[in-house]
């Protein structure tokens, strides 16, 4: 689990490839609560706030890159 802080300090690519990482464990972890194999159903709730925060910190990326590209102007 990674803070918002750690996060604004990755590339957009390195989010968007975390962000990619946890949604595909999210779905290993769905299909195992499916099966009853999971053994904390916690872990998926950290795992969607996970996915969230870092998709909160790429969008915030992309709305500053523009602020600033718009000021060029």
């Amino acid at each position: 689990m990674a803070t918002a802080k750690e996060l604004k300090e990755l590339q957009p690519q390195e989010l968007a490839d975390r962000a990619t990482e946890l949604k595909r464990s999210l779905f290993d972890m769905k299909s195992k609560h499916n099966t009853g194999v999971l053994d904390s159903t916690a872990d998926m709730g950290k795992a969607r706030r996970d996915v969230a925060r870092c998709l909160t910190v790429q969008r915030q990326q992309e709305l500053a890159s523009a602020k600033a590209g718009k000021g060029k102007e």
